[in-house]
C-alpha cells in the first residue's frame, strides 16, 4: 500500500508562491494518476490538479493558470508549484492516487497534509 506523504506549506502573502511535495513510499510509475486536493475550514475536500502517469494534466478551473502539477518518477514524488497565491487558496493540502476513480469522501485514506495559509 502506497503512502504518501506532504510538505512544503507555509505562511506566505498574497501573489506569492509556494511549491509542495507529495513524497511516495513506492514507485508511483504504474499508478495511473496522482492529484492535488485541498480542505478549507468548513468545507469539503476538492480535487484541484491531476497528473497522469503520461504527463497529462487537469486543473480546477479556481487554480488554472496559478497551478502547475508535475512528477518525477525517479524520485517517487509529485509537486504542486503554486504562484500568484490568493487568500482564497488557505487550506490543509492533500495528495492522494487515482483522483478521478473516487470521490475524495469515498477515498479512506490520507496522509497528515500540509498548512497553506495565504495572509496579508
Amino acid at each position: 500500500q502506497v503512502q504518501f506523504v506532504e510538505s512544503g506549506g507555509g505562511l506566505v502573502q498574497p501573489g506569492g508562491s509556494l511549491r509542495l511535495s507529495c513524497a511516495a513510499s513506492a514507485s508511483i510509475k504504474n499508478i495511473y494518476a496522482m492529484g492535488w486536493y485541498r480542505q478549507t475550514p468548513g468545507k469539503q475536500r476538492e480535487l484541484v490538479a491531476a497528473i497522469t502517469s503520461a504527463g497529462n494534466t487537469d486543473y480546477a478551473d479556481s487554480v488554472k493558470g496559478r497551478f502547475t502539477i508535475s512528477s518525477d518518477h525517479a524520485k517517487n514524488t509529485v509537486y504542486l508549484q503554486m504562484n500568484s497565491l490568493k487568500p482564497e487558496d488557505t487550506a490543509v493540502y492533500y495528495c492522494n492516487r487515482d483522483p478521478w476513480a473516487l470521490a475524495p469522501s469515498e477515498i479512506k485514506s490520507w496522509g497528515q497534509g500540509t498548512q497553506v495559509t495565504v495572509s496579508s
